[in-house]
């Protein structure tokens, strides 16, 4: 939930990665499933506590990634109407944008930030190329359309300040210099060795075996290829699969 990379390809494909830093205490993630939500095919791995997820995606739909936290930290009072893993998963009560952002009730939920990327420009002959972020400050939604073109990264303000983000994007810059044609095997590494050697703020992180790095996932999209990859760090273990995009025999 805490770091995610996002990086065009060719043909309006992407890959997304997630590094997700939690207290060592909750319950390890279920690996990938498929799953049936709103009659439609979701696949996520699944949080043991809650029974949401941080990241999914649906074959001929949207994938959806979740960071802790709006603009700033913020102070957590649970217990809260809803978890945060859940109302990404409501998102395919919707599957749109627009209607999500009008029609959903955010009141009682944490602080998130949920990025949206519409899957349907990776398909052929499905029109559309759309990458969205909704904050929720805890009292007003805010939506900012951004540029699927582009590279980003973010990181949760819940965990990190303004001063190591802005750290963290100057080490995404480095590594983009020195691997301008990047792939998912560079992808996974930078999330696995960038930093300092400062295991509070590196990338793959570790505060006192308290809050550590406990999972890898990446989401590759493109008009051929749908491939899904989780690794869980604590455990060593790894999850890979290959989906067929609607329409793509």
């Amino acid at each position: 939930m805490c770091t995610v990379t996002y990086l065009p390809l060719s043909d309006d494909g992407f890959i997304i990665t997630s590094t997700r830093d939690e207290k060592t205490i909750r319950k390890p993630a279920l690996p990938p499933g498929k799953y049936d939500i709103q009659g439609g095919q979701v696949y996520f791995p699944r949080d043991n506590d809650a029974g949401g997820t941080w990241i999914a995606s649906s074959p001929g739909g949207h994938t959806l990634c979740l960071l802790n936290g709006g603009f700033v930290i913020h102070d957590s009072n649970p217990p809260y109407r809803r978890s945060r893993g859940l109302v990404l998963l409501d998102f395919y009560q919707f599957n749109d944008v627009v209607s999500f952002r009008d029609k959903y009730d955010f009141t009682g939920i944490e602080p998130f930030t949920l990025l949206i990327r519409n899957s349907h420009g990776t398909l052929p002959g499905r029109p559309g190329n759309k990458f969205d972020e909704l904050r929720w400050d805890g009292e007003q939604i805010h939506h900012t359309p951004l540029d699927p073109e582009l590279t980003a990264i973010w990181s949760s303000v819940t965990l990190y300040t303004a001063d190591v983000i802005k750290q963290r994007k100057h080490w995404f810059e480095e590594w983009l210099a020195g691997y301008p044609d990047f792939n998912i095997g560079s992808a996974v590494k930078f999330h696995k060795t960038a930093g300092t050697g400062n295991l509070q703020n590196d990338i793959l992180m570790n505060r006192e075996n308290v809050i550590r790095t406990v999972s890898i996932t990446y989401i590759l999209r493109d008009p051929v290829s749908y491939e899904y990859y989780y690794e869980d760090v604590i455990n060593q273990q790894q999850h890979s699969n290959k989906i067929p995009p609607p329409g793509v025999i």
